[in-house]
Formats: structure tokens, sequence, C-alpha cells
């Protein structure tokens, strides 16, 4: 009886509590869309993966002409060559994937450029979101930009422009 009379005690203590803080949510898409240093950076990731996709591109091109070469040669050649050109093909596709994997791939160059020129300016963001969250006194800020969706929000707890001119950056 006790434990049950301390629980329900500590269920409406701590619903109390919950109902007194203050929540607020960012945009971080709008934040880092304000922001010149990232709009940079996303730009130099967007020109190198062009770069990079054409480069690989070109390579899958040179791969196809030299299938259809063999295709036409093919009768030709003897089963040793056949084999060659065969594997000089297969070669060619492995290099060509394991470039496209060391670019694009989990932690490959891409991911590397990534982390170089962007999480320095998100480590940013999330620093000034934290310091204007403990300045308005707010519990929890949360991301309307990211996994968590918000079907409604109030537009008086929006501290997305707050941070902007936090980080001095707003100039509407």
């Amino acid at each position: 009886m006790k434990k049950i009379f301390l629980t329900a005690l500590v269920i409406v203590f701590s619903t109390t509590i919950s109902f007194s803080q203050k929540i607020g949510y960012v945009d971080s898409d709008y934040i880092l869309s304000k922001i010149p240093e990232y709009k940079a950076a996303q730009s130099e990731m967007d020109k190198t993966s062009v770069d990079w996709q054409k480069e690989i591109e070109a390579k899958y091109s040179e791969i196809d002409k030299l299938y259809k070469i063999y295709q036409a040669e093919s009768v030709l050649l003897t089963d040793d060559m056949k084999k060659k050109r065969e594997n000089e093909i297969i070669n060619k596709e492995k290099e060509v994937k394991e470039l496209q994997k060391s670019r694009f791939g989990v932690d490959g160059e891409l991911f590397k450029k990534r982390m170089e020129l962007v999480k320095p300016i998100q480590d940013k963001v999330y620093s000034a979101v934290k310091q204007v969250a403990e300045r308005s006194g707010l519990a929890f800020i949360f991301d309307k930009a990211g996994q968590i969706s918000m079907l409604y929000t109030n537009n008086k707890y929006d501290k997305s422009e707050d941070v902007l001119t936090f980080m001095g950056y707003n100039k509407k």
C-alpha cells in the first residue's frame, strides 16, 4: 500500500513539474539556409559531388565501349584473347565500383568533406540553440526540420530568428 501511495505521489509530482516546463522549437533547415558559410560549404560539396559523378560516369562509358568492341570482335578472337579481354573489362568495372565506394560510400571522401565543412557550422548552431534555450528558460527545443514532426506549432515559441540573431546572421 505504501509503495502504491509513493508511486502515485511521484507521478503527480512529476506531472505537475512537467506542465510548468516551457518548450520551444527551431527549424534547423531554415537556420542553416540563412548562414552564408553553410551555403558556401553546401555549394562546394555539391560541385565536388557532381565532378566526381561525371568522372565515374565517364569511366563506366569507357567500360561500355570496351564491352561493345569486345562483342564486335569476339568471333575473331581466340579463347585466350577472349578471356584476357573479359578479365580486363571485369577489372575496370571493379576499379570504378571501388572508386565510387571510396568517394560516395559511408565513410567515403564526400562524407569526410561534409564533416570537415559542415560539422563545425552545425556545432556552432547547436551551441547557439543551447544558449538561446537557457536564456529563454526553455526546458526543450525541438527541431521541426528533423525526424520529429509537429502537427501544430505556436509561432511564439519559434526560436529560429533568436538563434540567427544570437549568431549575428539576422538581417531581416
